[in-house]
Order: structure tokens, then sequence, then C-alpha cells
């Protein structure tokens, strides 16, 4: 069985199951599917047989879908060497082999995990990284929602203590999801996560999700306090943090790619959070991503509602995207 009558299977099974998750997925890549699949069919029904015009237009219709430059190129050479070696000419079938080749790219070589490393013993640490104004702190708060929901005992950490706000904004959250806080603001970060990793080890906490700055301007300055804020966290709790997650808002596009490489410069970056992906058409970031920046999507925001941010799911992903050309 081919890759493409796996991926009609998955999109049969996931049709059947019709899970709350599957309708989120379904319901958060409809802009995408909208604009990059119909656009596909589209690009099939113009160009009957494949041609040079016809690469061109779909290199044109990859990049829109912000699957990044790079990554089309070597698509797109995969894809020639495919129609040559199986003499393909049928811009139809070749719709196929695209939906195939996509995927290879997410699946093959170095296998990304897309689930949450939890500790053994104790609790789990998660640290939050990314850019101001990506949804940092609203992520959080749904993850602990989410957390919360599956009967953890879960406390916030507000590292990020200088920026206005941002700790009483923590605060709400945490009020909401009925979690513990920890924070103050105007003092140094490092400070306030040793004392709320204190307070956590006391709580006997299951999960501690830590909020970070996010000034990106001065890389050096933010490696420091990063490479203070992770001795801090290993001095408390062995092997933490468990995962260092870096939020990216999936509208800015190629920008968050660019957001990924420079945090994975100054830290060590176990993850990524793809917030607002519902509001974008470019939903093919996805497969930037693992193939740029080599790191695994944790979570994906699809939606305002706290139910909305949900785990990452390939096949939940790959049927919200193709569920209308199979």
């Amino acid at each position: 069985m081919g890759l493409f009558d796996k991926l009609k299977n998955i999109v049969k099974k996931k049709e059947k199951e019709e899970t709350k998750e599957v309708k989120v997925y379904d319901k958060g890549l409809e802009k995408t599917r909208d604009e990059f699949v119909s656009k596909l069919n589209i690009l099939g029904i113009k160009y009957t047989k494949v041609s040079e015009e016809y690469f061109e237009e779909l290199e044109d219709l990859l990049i829109m879908a912000d699957i990044g430059v790079k990554t089309v190129f070597k698509f797109l050479d995969r894809l020639r060497k495919r129609v040559k070696e199986e003499n393909i000419t049928d811009t139809k079938y070749l719709n196929e082999v695209i939906i195939d080749e996509l995927f290879i790219i997410y699946v093959e070589g170095e296998s990304l995990s897309d689930k949450i490393h939890e500790a053994q013993s104790g609790p789990t640490v998660l640290l939050f990284v990314g850019v101001n104004g990506v949804g940092k702190t609203t992520t959080i708060g749904k993850i602990a929602h989410r957390y919360k929901n599956s009967g953890k005992k879960v406390m916030l950490i507000a590292g990020d203590t200088f920026r206005a706000g941002a700790v009483e904004q923590l605060k709400q959250w945490a009020t909401k999801t009925d979690s513990i806080f920890y924070g103050k603001e105007n003092t140094d970060p490092a400070g306030v996560i040793y004392d709320g990793l204190v307070k956590a080890k006391e709580e006997n906490v299951d999960i501690v999700l830590i909020d970070t700055a996010g000034r990106l301007q001065n890389k050096v300055n933010l490696m420091k306090e990063l490479e203070k804020i992770n001795k801090v966290i290993k001095t408390h709790i062995e092997n933490a943090p468990h995962e260092t997650l870096l939020v990216i808002d999936a509208t800015t596009g190629q920008n968050g790619i660019s957001q990924a490489k420079a945090f994975k410069e100054i830290t060590d970056i176990t993850g990524i959070v793809l917030t607002k992906l519902d509001g974008t058409a470019k939903g093919g970031i996805v497969l930037a991503i693992k193939e740029e920046v080599n790191l695994p999507v944790k979570f994906v925001g699809l939606g305002e509602k706290s139910e909305d941010l949900q785990t990452f799911d390939i096949e939940n992903y790959i049927y919200g995207l193709f569920k209308d050309m199979m």
C-alpha cells in the first residue's frame, strides 16, 4: 500500500471517528484548506498534463502556503524526479503524489516526538520561551487548563518579571484554571523561579509551567538570563526543564521560522507551540518548521477557546488539510 492510500485510510478513519479533536482540526485548518487545496485542485483542472508551466504555478502555490522557499525547492526536485521515473503525465494523479511527498517531508528521517516528556517522579517542568506578542501567556493558561482537566495539580510561575502587566496576566490565568501561582514584579526572574520551585515541591505539584521574557532584540542578555534560569531549575529538580517550548504565532509565517532559528541558537529548544493556526491560510508552516528547524510541533492553537489548543497530531493535521482531496 502506497503512502497516499495510507493517507486516504487515515481520512476515512478520522471521518468515522468524528471526535472533538478531529472537529477542532477540521475547523482550525479551514482557511489553509480553502486556500491551498482548492487552488491545487484548480491547478489540476487548468493543466490536464504535467508541464513546466504547471510546476511554476505549483511553486508559487507552495510558497504562498508558507512551506518555505528552501523546502519548496527541495520538494519540487523530488517531485520532478518522480514524474520522470514514473512517467507521470496526468495532473490529477500528480495531486496524489504531491500529498505523498509533502508528508514524506514530515515523517521521514529523524523521528521527532510530539509527546510531552514528563518526569518519572516529582514535578514536570515546562519552560516557555518566545518573543512578546505571540500569545505565550495565553498558551500557558490554555495548557494549564488541559492539565487541570486531566486531574493534575498545576502551578504557574511568572518569570517575565519586567514587562508591564505580564505577572498579573499570568496570575489571572492561574485563577481561571484553578492553578497555584507564584510571581513578583520588577525583580530577578531566576530568583522568582527559584522561590516558585521551592513552593512547587512543598505543594507536591505535578506540572510547573514557567513564563519567561521575550526580548530577542538583545540576544546576549536573553541568553544569559535563560542560562541562569536553566541552572536554577536544574539545582532544584533533576533533569529539568523537561521541555523548553518555543511559542510561535503561525500568522507571522516565515518570521516565525526566523524566531525559531534565533532561539535555537541561544537555548536548548525541545519543541514548538504554534498559535493562531486557524487565523492563517499558511498552515504549511508546520512542514517548514520540521524541514528547516528540525523541531517537533508539540501543540497547535486552532481557535480562541482553551480546548482549541490541541496536542499536535500528524494524522489529524493530514485530515484537516487534505480531506477534500481524498
